[in-house]
């Protein structure tokens, strides 16, 4: 496997990093799908989680988020080790947007009520009870992202570009000091994808001690503010451990460091197995095969 790039040669006190993954392995019915991945994420650093579809991107988010638990390998999340503490008090310190959430939602949920529930970490309001205070606070978030005309609707009626904005604003709702997007423009047209990425930028650009992690199968769609990288691909220098030798290759970190160090044309054809180029133009990262 490559080395990584930027690694530190000793692991940093966990108190220091946002998120860390040390020598870590997941694994499901048996089969392996991550494995040696290692990962450090300090406070106020603005990550990219890239890599093909079906390489465990989505697994390993699951884990810093405290969804799941590694099947080897220690993970520290705000200076606390998995497994050593009540993750219901540590999630509200994770911000969190995804797919996966959204399904969460009952359908007739207003938009309104989906942001103020992160809360108290429930989905869906039912008898819970919250302060004018807090409900100021979701609708302020709501605005700031430009979908505060969905006061009063029903998350069945959004597009897909507006829950988008609307899970982004949840995740912000507790002030969280670890930021996670998963792939928050899957399923967008090139309108609501440009309207989620302004969305991106501002967070990307803000002045804060938050970190935040942006999952993405896309390059075009990396915002500005995101200066580090982290490539998943499969590993290469063991044969497959997996018990049906026809399940690919475990996924891993092979790269993580500089995203202009990690962007480059070797990088994605690595990555995707074919001749691949690289190009940066109006702050936008793009790729193209020259196949």
């Amino acid at each position: 496997m490559a080395k990584m790039s930027g690694a530190e040669s000793r692991w940093r006190d966990p108190s220091e990093t946002a998120a860390a993954l040390h020598d870590v392995e997941f694994r499901r019915r048996g089969r392996i799908i991550l494995s040696d991945v290692n990962l450090e994420i300090l406070p106020g650093e603005r990550w990219v989680i890239f890599g093909p579809n079906g390489i465990g991107k989505s697994t390993m988010i699951s884990m810093m988020s405290s969804r799941l638990f590694p099947s080897e390998g220690k993970i520290d999340i705000l200076g606390n080790r998995m497994g050593t503490v009540d993750v219901f008090s540590l999630r509200p310190q994770i911000g969190l947007a995804s797919r996966e959430l959204a399904k969460m939602f009952p359908s007739e949920e207003d938009p309104l009520d989906a942001v103020v529930t992160a809360a108290t970490g429930v989905t869906g309001r039912w008898r819970d009870e919250y302060t004018d205070a807090q409900t100021a606070k979701a609708r302020g978030l709501l605005e700031r992202f430009g979908v505060g005309y969905l006061e009063g609707k029903h998350m069945w009626r959004l597009s897909e570009g507006e829950v988008s904005r609307v899970l982004i604003a949840r995740a912000l709702m507790n002030d969280p000091k670890l930021l996670i997007l998963d792939e928050p423009t899957t399923g967008l047209d090139l309108g609501a994808r440009e309207q989620v990425i302004a969305t991106l930028n501002e967070i990307g650009t803000e002045d804060s001690e938050r970190a935040v992690v942006l999952v993405t199968h896309r390059l075009e769609e990396i915002p500005k503010g995101f200066d580090h990288l982290a490539l998943i691909g499969r590993m290469e220098e063991r044969p497959n451990p997996n018990p049906d030798p026809s399940d690919p290759q475990p996924g891993t970190v092979l790269f993580s460091g500089a995203i202009e160090e990690g962007l480059t044309d070797e990088w994605m054809e690595r990555l995707f197995n074919m001749p691949m180029h690289v190009q940066r133009e109006q702050g936008r990262w793009m790729a193209f095969s020259t196949r």
